[in-house]
């Protein structure tokens, strides 16, 4: 996974990360993939449900143009779903959420007015697609 994010070129500013060994581990493998990012490792996002997660996207500072999260399903799974109204995988990534899973969403407006149904998938890739 941090070869295809690296060789997709994911325009990251900043990654937020649940402090679980798990996920910290996650940043370890793919954190130079986001190169000079800023990485932020925060309790509340252990165990955060797609609403909690929600209400953090929306206070991210407007200079943050791209954000990588590094959570926990079912909160992660939830808050794509959730987020999503389109793109090619949209049915693919509804059915099955792997760990692992990789969902990059667009959306227009600032990180305050996100809300469900305002993005776009344009990826999303699971580590099966990696083998």
């Amino acid at each position: 996974m941090a070869e295809h994010l690296r060789s997709s070129g994911a325009g990251v500013d900043l990654v937020l990360c649940s402090p679980a060994l798990r996920t910290t581990e996650t940043l370890e493998h793919v954190g130079r993939a986001f190169g000079d990012a800023e990485m932020v490792v925060e309790d509340g996002l252990y165990g955060a449900t797609d609403e909690d997660l929600l209400d953090r996207l929306r206070r991210v500072s407007e200079d943050v143009e791209g954000l990588a999260l590094i959570g926990h399903n079912p909160g992660v799974q939830d808050l794509a779903n959730g987020l999503a109204d389109g793109g090619e995988d949209l049915d693919r990534m509804r059915r099955k959420f792997p760990t692992g899973a990789l969902a990059v969403l667009e959306f227009d407006g600032p990180w305050a007015g996100l809300r469900e149904g305002a993005a776009r998938l344009v990826a999303f890739v699971t580590p099966k697609d990696l083998a």
